[in-house]
């Protein structure tokens, strides 16, 4: 078993690197795939709250969901056990140390709000017909991604 020897910018690039895997039968790539926005990697993992990394990794999995839908689709995500249906996500949020928010609405449009510890985290990502057939589909997963460039 052969030592390596890094430089001390190899050892803070590598420990900001998550490590990732995903296989897929149709041979599409997901988030876990696709390499860190440098907003992410620039900050290494072990200095982020559990709420934070969590929130970043979201936004990556919306952002790569939206791209597999048509002009006719929106994001949602499905909610579970709770009776609230699906929430078209308008919005995402932490509150560090372990908080995640989801903002948004239901199919009839009105106001959900889904606060998550992240111990609990479980997103259901649902392509959901846009309100307003004759708008543009909105892709909150880029803006999201966007607010975090606008953070460097």
């Amino acid at each position: 078993m052969a030592d390596e020897i890094s430089t001390a910018a190899e050892a803070v690039e590598a420990s900001a690197m998550p490590r990732a895997k995903a296989v897929h039968a149709d041979g599409g790539k997901s988030a876990e795939q696709e390499p860190l926005p440098a907003a992410m990697a620039n900050t290494p993992i072990e200095q982020k709250s559990p709420a934070q990394w969590a929130y970043e990794r979201l936004i990556l999995y919306i952002q790569n969901f939206e791209k597999t839908l048509d002009a006719e689709h929106e994001v949602a995500m499905g909610l579970t056990d709770t009776g609230a249906g699906v929430l078209r996500i308008e919005g995402l949020g932490f509150f560090d140390p372990d908080m995640i928010t989801f903002y948004g609405s239901d199919m009839t449009g009105a106001r959900i709000q889904l606060v998550q510890h992240v111990t609990m985290l479980n997103v259901v990502l649902r392509a959901m017909q846009k309100p307003d057939a004759e708008a543009e589909a909105r892709r909150i997963g880029f803006e999201l991604a966007k607010s975090l460039e606008d953070e460097i």
